[in-house]
């Protein structure tokens, strides 16, 4: 049987590769070291497969086709798309065959989402995987949630989703670690651009850390927004929560970077 034997929710603020040198040293150097050390915990529980859980920025659909849930069925993916990043640019192995089984199982369950042969990887996919996985040696399933553009799926639809998806990694053969990207609190092409919300930040790190997470569940939309036009991105974490299941929380960085006009975190998720 299959099993996830990690879970982790990170930050993707494009700044941290491709322009680190903006910020504070000792934010930057706080940051890299929870990266760090998400990544050595990550390596050494040996998995087969990385469920990527991310939102979209305007990389696959635009507003004449916008899905609420998208995942990636290709047997390869490439990113990032942005040259700026400096991200070097790769192939990653997909994987196909879990990546169809969440979609029929979550059919089953009575969640319609899209699937994808042709999604392109941006700085939402590829930062978190530059820290984590440098190598871009374990296969991805990125699934791809829409914390765009309104109307976004609900917070209990989310964690419903991700729900579905642990059910299938258990049936399945696979060691799969989910990674969560995005957030946390900013404003990204906003009047309120560059400002942080480190109450609200703090508040969802501390449902998370003491078991509370599912609580991210009942949010509404408007709770999510006090976080700002970026915080949209919580439900990646949400669906995340609803992957794992029951869990504590260690929060291995956070730091309101002003030069990356973000909360930015690095968690791990514990049973």
């Amino acid at each position: 049987m299959g099993e996830i034997v990690g879970a982790f929710g990170v930050s993707h603020a494009p700044a941290m590769t491709a322009r680190p040198e903006a910020a504070p040293p000792e934010q930057i150097a706080a940051l890299r070291a929870g990266f760090a050390e998400a990544r050595d915990r990550l390596a050494a529980l040996h998995p087969d497969v990385v469920v990527l859980i991310a939102a979209e920025h305007w990389a696959n659909f635009f507003l004449d086709n916008f899905p609420a849930f998208c995942v990636g069925t290709a047997e390869r993916f490439e990113g990032p798309l942005e040259e700026w990043l400096r991200v070097d640019r790769v192939e990653i192995a997909g994987a196909p065959a879990l990546a169809r089984a969440i979609v029929e199982d979550a059919i089953d369950a009575g969640i319609e989402p899209a699937w994808s042969e042709r999604l392109a990887l941006d700085h939402g996919c590829m930062v978190p995987l530059h820290f984590l996985t440098p190598r871009m040696n374990v296969p991805v399933v990125p699934v791809i949630q829409n914390c765009l553009q309104p109307p976004m799926p609900r917070a209990h639809r989310c964690y419903a989703f991700g729900r579905a998806i642990g059910q299938t990694i258990e049936r399945s053969h696979e060691r799969a670690v989910i990674v969560a990207s995005g957030g946390l609190s900013h404003w990204p092409g906003h009047a309120k651009h560059g400002t942080i919300n480190i109450e609200w930040d703090s508040e969802v790190l501390e449902l998370i850390t003491h078991g509370r997470g599912e609580a991210l569940s009942c949010y509404t939309d408007a709770q999510i927004d006090e976080g700002g036009t970026g915080a949209a991105e919580i439900r990646n974490w949400i669906a995340m929560l609803g992957a794992f299941g029951p869990s504590t929380a260690e929060v291995l960085a956070y730091q309101p970077v002003t030069q990356f006009a973000t909360g930015c975190a690095v968690v791990q998720l514990h049973r």
